[in-house]
């Protein structure tokens, strides 16, 4: 029969410190008696045998004799045992007191109460510092959770969307006796294009899930350089709806996953064009200014109200839904710019241009930082 094996001992940190504690203060009491008594030691040594010992060393008269010396010595160190153990106790529970505090508080976080902070106050010290730590550990666990739950539920709508109408397609394909082999083609068609669509739903959640996991690799870029490349595969796009794309690209070095700086800058053009009217025009514009490195789209349009702006770069947030039949976008474009932005601390700023439209500026630091670990590859050719 295979023992079970047993959990292992929980040892108090409360304990051990008092132990190290008492350890030290008993250490501390030897050292002192070793002081006072060597010398007195000593001084019986060295009296010359022909004389007699002094009163005080002998024992005679008020003195205290070395042998009496070292017994009230030996009954110190053996009161001083459970003085410097409760001492330690002492000690080691006032230390302990706030980090005892943190754990009850952080224990009692969960979930459903993520809005609770420990709000440690004075003094400020080493635990006062990993209370504030905690907070804002916990402060961004509560804004990534409410995310979540935004993101889960915008996500089923828009998929449930596509699935109701794939599946009233298929009812009334099959509902007709009368349907034919053009007919059924049709409906296979019309079938296709909503996979299609819900496909690239699909790969824009993708895209947005990669986006907020962050930095997996770093690589000094050149933003002019990625930009130029968006650009030249999106020129036939641009001219089918009739928006112009001009250029003025200088060289923008700066840090980051090369990939996902690629995304950011297609979402941005992507976004200017497709929210463009027939004869717009979209300016996209890298610079080096200080230590930044920026990144400029701006593109004509409708016009954009000011309390809107923010909205935008939520997920599943359009302006216009039903302006593309819902088949042209899905909400998400600048959804994983914001993310790109954040993962790679970087400022986004956007503003209404009074004409219409938007002009969008994201600045990225100059300097890579130098210790950073590549981890492989990731997920490629993501599409929004």
């Amino acid at each position: 029969m295979t023992p079970v094996p047993r959990p292992p001992t929980r040892r108090s940190l409360q304990a051990r410190l008092a132990l190290a504690y008492a350890a030290g203060i008993y250490g501390a009491g030897v050292v002192v008696l070793v002081i006072v008594d060597v010398p007195l030691a000593t001084v019986n040594s060295t009296q010359p045998a022909h004389r007699p010992a002094s009163a005080a060393i002998a024992g005679s008269g008020h003195g205290i004799g070395l042998h009496q010396l070292l017994i009230g010595s030996a009954v110190a160190l053996a009161v001083l045992i459970p003085v410097s153990l409760a001492l330690g106790w002492f000690v080691a529970g006032r230390f302990l007191h706030p980090l005892r505090a943190i754990t009850t508080a952080a224990k009692a976080i969960s979930a459903g109460n993520l809005h609770r902070r420990l709000g440690l106050g004075e003094p400020t010290d080493e635990l006062t510092e990993l209370g504030h730590t905690l907070d804002g550990l916990f402060a961004r666990l509560e804004a990534s959770f409410d995310a979540q739950r935004r993101f889960v539920a915008n996500a089923s709508h828009d998929l449930r969307t596509p699935l109701a109408g794939l599946r009233t397609l298929l009812e009334v394909t099959l509902g007709d006796p009368d349907a034919d082999a053009e007919t059924l083609r049709a409906a296979c068609e019309e079938a296709l294009e909503l996979c299609g669509h819900q496909e690239r739903l699909v790969h824009a959640l993708l895209a947005l899930a990669v986006s907020e996991r962050g930095i997996s690799r770093w690589d000094t870029v050149d933003l002019a350089e990625i930009t130029r490349g968006v650009l030249a595969s999106r020129r036939d796009q641009a001219a089918e709806r009739g928006v112009e794309l001009t250029e003025r690209l200088e060289p923008a070095a700066t840090g980051g996953d090369a990939r996902l700086i690629e995304r950011l800058v297609a979402n941005l053009i992507d976004n200017a064009v497709r929210h463009n009217h027939p004869g717009g025009h979209v300016q996209v514009a890298t610079e080096t200014s200080g230590t930044q490195a920026a990144l400029t789209v701006t593109n004509t349009g409708p016009l954009v109200p000011d309390d809107q702006i923010r909205r935008l770069f939520q997920p599943f947030q359009r302006l216009a839904p039903d302006r593309d039949g819902g088949r042209d976008g899905y909400g998400l474009g600048l959804a994983i710019v914001n993310a790109v932005t954040q993962a790679h601390h970087a400022t986004l700023t956007a503003g209404a241009r009074p004409e219409g439209g938007l002009s969008i500026t994201v600045r990225f630091a100059r300097a890579a930082p130098s210790s950073r670990q590549r981890q492989g590859d990731d997920y490629a050719g993501l599409a929004t």
